[in-house]
């Protein structure tokens, strides 16, 4: 059906003598055809006849496949992937329209593409501003660090290269309690009373590391680690922050706290042991904390981070919300549009697994404009150990797009193009799914419909616009 549509290659006509600097008189001249003719196959009210593309490559000694590229269909791949927007979803657009319409009109469908990258950017710009809580200005820091660790995928190869030196160091002295005894400091266990209610804290006047011995195996570790990034690194980690300005000195004071985290991570998990495993087991969350000595959420954070030239892994988005859907941690490795503000969406089973504590659950994610992602979510819990002691339960999640969950246990024998997604929104002021009865408020830019004889199971109707 398609090799006897009609070709019209107009745009391409006409931007092909301009490149060759001709009138349409000089084409016409050269091909033996009237300026009128030429005219008209650059107006698409002509097509392209076979014996004219053979005229064309003879006389300007180029390839068929040159001038009849594949433009329009790449166009038309694009537009179809837009017009997939549920902004679009009560408009009748056969494929066969948007395939001439990209065919035929490759300057409108650029125009087109384009209009709707600046509306969707606009929209996002929008809904950040309308949904930032009251006091955000207070948590700038906490943002504007945030930001600074996406822009680098959260991988710093400076901490990682010197952290893999530190691992080998510790494990040739028989562990870090044993490496720090070499450089003097003695690790002791106390009470948290007798800490101040703190988890760590270093007498610098008597060398001792204290650490709360209420703190579980992985947690005493990670402590003890985090010690060591903070004495032998503290100068690769005062460079990477030295490296931007910031608005005020709270986010560097935020930036090397994170850092230092990052290096004790990778300090315990050293990058190229740790990746391989990675790899071999599958991205298997519970076997690498057995491997490692390390928590769930220890080991998910690590995941986030393995973004080395020629040793990447599966990039993945990490997240942290407690029941409430406050959102206390955001890292980003696998480019997942999470909004700065608002809340997510409940859809999205992140915020179901509080009623199934410490269990790993999966979800395949489908978003508005059509990407799709692969969820591993569970609860983690935080706080004290001993009898009436408060504890913090909070769930985070891994998230990865489709296209690489082959590498991942979890999704082993299920094809991607046909796993059952379950559609969710960055948040409901970006999503313009109408028919959701998750939804919170309304999308930015469609008008509620009032009507007091009609309720719908969506808690909104909206006017078509």
């Amino acid at each position: 059906m398609a090799e006897n549509r009609p070709l019209y290659l107009g745009p391409r006509l006409r931007r092909l003598r301009r490149e060759l600097g001709l009138t349409q008189q000089a084409m016409a001249d050269d091909l033996e055809i009237s300026a009128s003719y030429v005219a008209l196959l650059e107006r698409n009210q002509r097509p392209v006849t076979a014996d004219m593309l053979l005229r064309l490559a003879r006389t300007y000694r180029l390839e068929i496949a040159d001038i009849a590229g594949d433009e329009g269909e790449d166009y038309a791949r694009r537009l179809a992937a837009v017009l997939r927007d549920p902004i679009f979803a009560d408009i009748d657009l056969p494929a066969l329209e948007v395939a001439d319409l990209a065919m035929s009109f490759p300057g409108i469908s650029e125009a087109l593409l384009r209009l709707h990258g600046a509306y969707v950017r606009e929209q996002q710009a929008l809904a950040e501003r309308r949904t930032a809580e009251p006091g955000a200005d207070e948590n700038e820091p906490v943002r504007e660090a945030q930001r600074f660790l996406a822009a680098r995928r959260n991988y710093f190869h400076a901490l990682d290269s010197r952290a893999e030196d530190l691992a080998a160091e510790i494990e040739a002295n028989g562990g870090a309690v044993n490496w720090l005894a070499a450089k003097g400091v003695r690790v002791r266990f106390l009470p948290p009373d007798v800490l101040m209610e703190s988890l760590r804290r270093f007498d610098r006047h008597n060398q001792q590391l204290l650490i709360a011995d209420t703190l579980d195996g992985a947690s005493r570790a990670f402590q003890i680690a985090t010690h060591i990034a903070h004495a032998a690194m503290r100068t690769d980690i005062k460079q990477i922050v030295r490296e931007e300005s910031f608005a005020g000195s709270a986010t560097s004071t935020l930036l090397i706290r994170a850092l230092a985290g990052y290096a004790a991570a990778a300090i315990r998990m050293p990058y190229g042991k740790f990746a391989r495993a990675a790899a071999q087991r599958g991205y298997d969350i519970d076997a690498l904390c057995g491997l490692f000595g390390a928590s769930f959420e220890q080991v998910a954070h690590r995941l986030t981070t393995l973004q080395r030239p020629g040793q990447e892994g599966v990039g993945f988005f990490f997240i942290r919300v407690d029941e409430a859907g406050n959102v206390s941690k955001r890292l980003d490795g696998a480019g997942f549009p999470f909004a700065a503000h608002g809340g997510g969406c409940p859809l999205w089973n992140l915020h179901q697994v509080f009623r199934r504590p410490e269990e790993i659950v999966t979800q395949w994610l489908e978003l508005p404009g059509g990407e799709r992602f692969f969820s591993i979510a569970r609860t983690v819990t935080g706080g004290g150990t001993g009898f009436g002691q408060l504890r913090v339960l909070r769930a985070v999640a891994l998230a990865c797009s489709a296209d690489q969950v082959g590498n991942l246990v979890y999704a082993a024998g299920i094809d991607p193009k046909t796993a059952a997604t379950t559609p969710i929104g960055v948040t409901c002021r970006l999503c313009h799914r109408t028919a959701c009865t998750a939804r919170a408020v309304p999308p930015i830019g469609r008008d509620v419909l009032a009507d007091d004889y009609l309720r719908t199971a969506q808690p909104y109707a909206f006017a078509e616009s």
